[in-house]
């Protein structure tokens, strides 16, 4: 990371990085000094899912995340409406999964 005059900086996004990986589901754990995010791919009619990427980061940096995503969450709302999610009995589904290492 290169450092330029008034605090801006060039980050590099590489090809293979550009092209993303596709997750469906996230799983967030934390202790007193991390947050871990797995972002895993389920496909359906498949009993295994993969993670397929692991984050790490500070409380400080997940809460800036999460401000993050709220944000534009909002903007993208405004623009191309609400976000519906499908609900059961009042809640949104969540997948029941047993981790292996």
């Amino acid at each position: 990371m290169e450092m330029k005059k008034d605090n801006q900086f060039q980050i590099e996004l590489k090809e293979d990085v550009a092209e993303g990986i596709y997750a469906n589901l996230a799983i967030i754990a934390h202790s007193t000094s991390e947050f871990v995010f797995d972002f895993v791919r389920m496909m359906p009619g498949v009993a295994k899912a993969q993670v397929k990427s692991r984050i790490v980061m500070t409380p400080e940096h997940a809460k800036r995340l999460a401000m993050a995503l709220n944000d534009n969450l909002m903007k993208y709302e405004a623009q191309f409406g609400e976000i519906r999610l499908p609900e059961r009995n009042g809640h949104a589904p969540v997948p029941t999964f047993k981790v292996e290492a």
